[in-house]
This record gives structure tokens, sequence and C-alpha cells, in this order.
């Protein structure tokens, strides 16, 4: 019996080697995976399409002071923060509200979609509005986005499913989806100051987005559009309010002002930088002088030409 109870511990011995042996190889070909899975996870974290020296990092001192109590310069292709002045503090958007709404309606009306009036228009309103009357989608939307007309954008609210309310509840979820997280809307207008909310970031990041939408893209930058009378079928030229439309490089895209939250402006330029054309957008919000502000601001960038990058 002791005999065999040798042998068979001798067995056990020999055995152990062998054990550690296996146990080794599977601790190098987890760490094997391991680093593979590290590997891989890095390279997706980076946006490939860029290389660093799209990243430039500027001198703000470079940039001088603006009336607006916001600011913020934007990379369009990389996202990358130009300029910042209280980039995340909440300001009214008034009619830069506008550029959801008309995200919104593009997303469920289409160009030649007839849409109907369902109350007389104010007498303040570039366009006269009445009761029953039948519009074409595609001018309601030029009307609202070039002279700004709030009766066009609560006629393209009212005949959304679900009228206006479903209508701004959309609006709000667009913002969620977008990440938008300063960012607020009680009506399709910017008429509600003390309720209509976002920052220089968030205005910024949601006009990054309407410009890739190239039917947006196309109305915000048209300077002026003749459309016609749904009564009458006489012509109506459409004026945009955003002179900057005249210099060289701007594609758009919506002012916005009210008393309570002052002059506002979204701007998107095509600059010629060091890299090749750079897309930015400029947003100043709350400002005394929002066309001098926005033009200081892309003529400052002009001029350093995104060479003031830190070694």
């Amino acid at each position: 019996m002791k005999d065999s109870q040798r042998k068979k511990n001798r067995n056990y011995l020999t055995l152990i080697p062998l054990i550690l042996f296996l146990f080794l190889i599977l601790i190098f070909s987890l760490n094997i995976m391991t680093a593979r899975q590290i590997k891989a996870y890095s390279l997706l974290s980076f946006p490939s399409s860029f290389s660093v020296k799209e990243y430039p990092v500027l001198d703000k001192s470079l940039f001088p002071d603006v009336s607006a109590k916001g600011a913020m310069i934007v990379d369009r292709k990389s996202k990358v923060i130009l300029y910042q002045k209280n980039p995340d503090i909440r300001f009214a958007p008034a009619s830069t509200t506008k550029i959801m709404t008309a995200l919104v309606a593009l997303e469920s009306f289409k160009p030649e979609d007839i849409l109907t009036v369902l109350k007389d228009s104010e007498d303040v309103g570039p366009v006269k509005y009445r009761k029953g009357e039948k519009v074409k989608f595609e001018d309601l939307l030029y009307t609202m986005m070039l002279p700004s007309s709030n009766d066009a954008a609560e006629i393209i609210s009212e005949n959304y499913p679900g009228g206006t309310l479903s209508f701004v509840e959309k609006m709000n979820e667009k913002a969620q989806e977008l990440s938008l997280r300063n960012t607020h809307y009680e009506e399709p207008v910017g008429l509600l100051d003390a309720k209509n909310y976002t920052s220089p970031r968030d205005l910024a990041s949601l006009a990054s987005f309407a410009m890739e939408n190239m039917d947006f893209a196309k109305v915000v930058g048209t300077k002026d559009k003749i459309i016609y009378d749904g009564r009458n079928n006489e012509p109506l030229l459409l004026e945009n309010l955003n002179r900057l439309l005249d210099l060289a490089g701007i594609t758009g895209i919506k002012t916005g002002y009210t008393e309570e939250a002052g002059q506002v402006l979204v701007t998107s330029k095509t600059l010629e930088s060091s890299f090749g054309p750079q897309s930015i957008i400029v947003v100043v919000m709350q400002s005394d002088d929002r066309f001098y502000d926005s033009e200081v601001l892309i003529d400052t960038l002009s001029k350093i030409n995104f060479l003031s990058i830190h070694p």
C-alpha cells in the first residue's frame, strides 16, 4: 500500500510542471488578447481622418475684446474650439431658435408640401398670411430664415402632426439627440426669452450640424429670394437680414434679436489657412453690435491664419 501511495505521489509531482506550463501559456495568451483589445480601443478613440496639425492651439490674447457677453469660434471639421467667451452660460437665443425649427421642419416636410394657414398673420410680418390660405413649405422656410418671419415659423409648427406642442417636443428631443445640454425651447419662434435658452457652445454645435444639411445650407446662404403670394400669385422679394452674406466666404446662417437677448448672430465662413480651406462657425450672443463683433473675430482669425500653434 505504501509503495502504491508513493507511486501516486510521484505521478502527481510530475504533473505539477506541466500544469504550471499550461498556466503560463494561458496567462501569456490572455495578455496578448488584452493588449490587442486595448490597442483597438485606442485607435477608435481618435478620429483617424485628422492629423495633429489640424488641431491648432491659438493664443487667445491675439483676439480683441468684443461686446458680446458670449462668443465661440469652432472649426466645423474637427469641432475644435478656436475661441470662446463664456461658452456654457445660458443666453436667450431669440430668432436663432429658428435654426432648430428649420431642422425639425426639414425632417417632416418636403419642399412641395402645401401647408394651411390657421390664423391671420400679424401686420408687422414681412409676408401677410390669411386664415385658410395654402402655402408651399419651401416658401415658408425661406420666409422664416431670410427675413425671419415669426408667422412662417408658427404656420410650419401648427401643420406638424400633433400641432405646435408636438413640434416643440421634437425640437427638444433633437437638442437631446445632439447633446445640447444647455438648450431648451418653449416655442418655435424665439420670443419667450425667459423660457428659451441656449449657450454659445450649444449654438455652435447646432449650427455645425445644421450646415451639414444641404437644403438648410442652401436656404441660409441665400441673400434674396422671390416667392409668390398664395392668394394673388404676386411676386414677393425676401431679403436676408444677415448682411455678412455680402462678404467673401460667408455661407450663412442666422440672425436673432430681442430686447432681453440682445443681438445674436451665428455665422458660417470658409477661410483659407495653412492646411487648406477651413470652415468655421462663429457665434456671438447678447452683443451690442453682432455684425461688428463677428467681423472682428473672423478678421482676427484670418490674419493669424491658424499659425499660432504651440510646439
